[in-house]
């Protein structure tokens, strides 16, 4: 079970925790790593060792409005780490070797993943920085369309899941699936193992894969969008079935982060709330509580189990 939370203030460029309650509260936010990079994203913890991404200094365009005013083409972003031991940060892919670090996760077994926004791929990296390698690439067509945001990885089985969610409340979204690893011969731009899973979605966002099912956030148009979502894993060959909606109401859905010790479900907005939904049974109706409310955007969100000692997590003063 999750003692604490780990999230992602875009606009402070911080990770700050958040920690829980037995009665389903959280106590004082504190932070954990104060100059994180500009616009973290991703977030995963592996074997004591934090990790995100960064989608670098965007550029402002002129005479248009809202977050579409936000270049993000520049190839500045990155990937982090800090020991929960100590907090002290270090560079696993340097800034400008990718383009805007979104969603990050690993295989438990020493390899990160992660999709790369603007430059429309899906790339994996050995923890220490080594055997980096590009899995997906999408050709740009000058849409948002093969943009690459959530990732997940099933290593069992053997199976590289990623979101591309298309424009803005567009309902171009789509999941995908292809092999962990590169067919022998082929190229990351040519993949013949891909499969659609699920098209036309609203605009999904993060992945998790928790006992046999996906779940996403999606951050589109209601009544589809701005929800939390599950579905089965389809077989090899299979297309996705029609998602279970858990909750609605979100405010611009973003991180996910599943606790299946406690049944719980956190989701965070960009709209600068936490929030716990209950996992329920097929059928069911599922509790949301808001856990924290921080005044400020978030994007990418952990846990941190009781594994992880809290006397060793180090958290800096502002």
């Amino acid at each position: 079970m999750f003692h604490s939370l780990l999230a992602l203030r875009l606009s402070e460029g911080d990770i700050v925790r958040i920690p829980l309650d037995s009665a389903g509260g959280s106590g004082p936010v504190t932070t954990f790593v104060k100059e994180a990079g500009p616009c973290p994203d991703g977030i995963v913890v592996q074997d004591g060792t934090v990790y995100w991404t960064t989608m670098g200094v965007p550029a402002v365009l002129p005479g248009v409005s809202g977050e579409e005013n936000l270049d993000y083409s520049a190839r500045n972003g990155g990937i982090s780490a800090a020991a929960l031991a100590d907090g002290q940060v270090s560079a696993v892919v340097e800034s400008g070797v990718l383009t805007t670090g979104k969603q990050l996760t690993g295989d438990g077994a020493g390899r990160l993943y992660w999709s790369d926004r603007e430059g429309c791929r899906v790339s994996s990296v050995n923890v220490d920085g080594t055997g980096l390698r590009d899995l997906v690439i999408n050709t740009p067509d000058g849409s948002k369309d093969p943009e690459c945001v959530g990732v997940a990885v099933d290593p069992e089985a053997g199976h590289l899941y990623w979101t591309q969610k298309g424009p803005a409340k567009g309902g171009h979204g789509r999941i995908l699936r292809a092999g962990l690893t590169l067919p022998p011969g082929e190229d990351p731009r040519s993949r013949s193992d891909i499969e659609i899973l699920w098209d036309g979605l609203p605009e999904p966002i993060d992945l998790e894969i928790h006992q046999g099912f996906l779940y996403w956030t999606d951050r589109g148009a209601e009544p589809f969008g701005n929800t939390l979502n599950r579905a089965p894993l389809p077989a090899p060959g299979r297309v996705g079935g029609a998602p279970e909606i858990l909750a609605r109401g979100f405010r611009e859905a973003i991180g996910l982060a599943i606790d299946g010790g406690a049944g719980l479900a956190y989701v965070s907005e960009l709209g600068g709330r936490i929030l716990a939904v209950e996992l329920h049974s097929a059928g069911e109706v599922a509790a949301t509580r808001v856990v924290a409310d921080l005044g400020t955007p978030l994007s990418g969100l952990a846990g941190l189990n009781t594994t992880h000692d809290l006397n060793t997590i180090h958290e800096q003063q502002d």
